[in-house]
């Protein structure tokens, strides 16, 4: 039998493994998505910092800091797994405030908010069905994701979240 792969995700990485892979994350206003394959036991994470990326980047390069090429790189693993978004049970987890709303000042972008607001879009819009969230509130949240059950082991230091 395989060894355990365990995987620390930092901030703006992906993992995509099979059910000899665990994977792990710290979450404050970043937002992570969880894939996985029930049939296939096959999934994986992403840990997104900001909705999308304003400067263009290098043609053809995916940069998992942001949510819309972080979906793009969720999208190139179901296609090279030769399945289909709605094949997988997606869940999203992130998006705390980590300041009080009397620390922003003026009209400073909310981007807990803007993380969870691009996420949700995305997966609607590419068909994965979403099964569960924990999304917005104050704190903290760390997660670990089984790729070969598909559990997801969350921590939030808030329940202020839904």
């Amino acid at each position: 039998m395989a060894s355990l792969m365990e995987v620390v995700l930092n901030p703006g990485e992906f993992c995509f493994g099979d059910a000899d892979t665990r994977i792990h994350t710290l979450l404050g206003s970043c937002v992570s998505i969880t894939l996985w394959h029930p049939r296939r036991r096959v999934g994986g994470m992403c840990h997104y910092m900001l909705p999308t990326r304003r400067l263009p980047g290098r043609a053809g390069q995916l940069d998992g800091r942001y949510a819309d090429h972080a979906v793009q790189m969720f999208l190139r693993e179901v296609g090279r797994h030769g399945t289909r978004p709605s094949e997988y049970v997606a869940r999203m987890f992130g998006g705390g405030n980590q300041f009080p709303p009397a620390q922003r000042r003026g009209r400073a972008p909310d981007v807990a908010r803007d993380n969870i607001e691009a996420g949700l879009a995305l997966l609607d819009r590419h068909g994965f069905r979403l099964a569960e969230t924990h999304l917005g509130g104050r704190g903290a949240r760390r997660l670990s994701f089984d790729v070969a059950t598909g559990e997801v082991e969350l921590h939030a230091t808030s329940r202020q979240a839904s």
